[in-house]
């Protein structure tokens, strides 16, 4: 038995991906595809390009790292346009999420043939990109994580009540951006959105007590019968 640590890397099937936009740009992806596979993918966005979030940020790259093998989930993540992180830099430029839905557009189009259901979890600059364009896509569910909703409308939040699909925020306690009264308030438009607040978080989930939570509440909306996660992997 081995403790599940911050690096560790449990058995899945890797591979590298570059996604073609309908605008030309090349996106650097990758997919961690579960060897006993459920039929569910996690599609991942990642926070703000420009304050350094990219597809390895560390609650993505754990989850690629360990919900395949545990749970028979695969994982898919990549650079939006102009991102750069240690699996290689997507071509474009950044576009404060108006270009990004081409971005989110290619990643559906590679998923769907593949996978009978698709999630989409965002994290922070990665949950605009949920809100604003998510509503348009055959959704299984959707999470966000970190909220600061600087760049969603109340028109775009409010195409969430035409989704059928479960929504669930995940608002740290601590929270640099948006804390829970202000989240409730301003997703008051939303008729059916699961608000958790998770106690003694900060923005960027740092520490494996808080990984682990994450990990555990994403699983739950999933597939239940997995969360909580184990500690230990033999």
């Amino acid at each position: 038995m081995i403790e599940i640590r911050s690096n560790t890397e449990l058995p899945s099937i890797r591979e590298d991906v570059i996604l073609k936009t309908v605008d030309g740009e090349s996106l650097v992806g990758e997919l961690a595809r579960a060897e006993n596979p459920s039929g569910d993918v996690i599609l991942f966005l990642h926070p703000l390009p420009t304050h350094g979030g990219f597809m390895d940020s560390h609650i993505l790259r754990k989850a690629a790292n360990r919900l395949p093998a545990m749970t028979g989930i695969s994982v898919f993540r990549f650079n939006t346009r102009g991102t750069e992180s240690p699996n290689g830099k997507s071509t474009g430029q950044f576009d404060g999420g108006n270009a990004e839905q081409f971005d989110l557009h290619a990643a559906f189009e590679f998923l769907k043939p593949q996978f009978e259901r698709i999630w989409l979890v965002g994290w922070s600059f990665g949950t605009e990109l949920v809100l604003k364009y998510g509503p348009k896509y055959p959704l299984a569910g959707a999470v966000l994580l970190s909220p600061p909703l600087h760049r969603t409308s109340t028109e775009e939040l409010l195409q969430w009540n035409q989704v059928s699909a479960p929504l669930v925020a995940l608002i740290p306690e601590f929270d640099d951006f948006l804390t829970e009264a202000p989240a409730r308030e301003k997703f008051s438009v939303i008729e059916d959105i699961d608000i958790q607040v998770v106690k003694d978080a900060k923005h960027l989930w740092v520490g494996e007590n808080f990984t682990r939570e994450v990990l555990n509440r994403i699983v739950g909306l999933i597939m239940p019968g997995k969360s909580p996660l184990p500690t230990q992997w033999s």
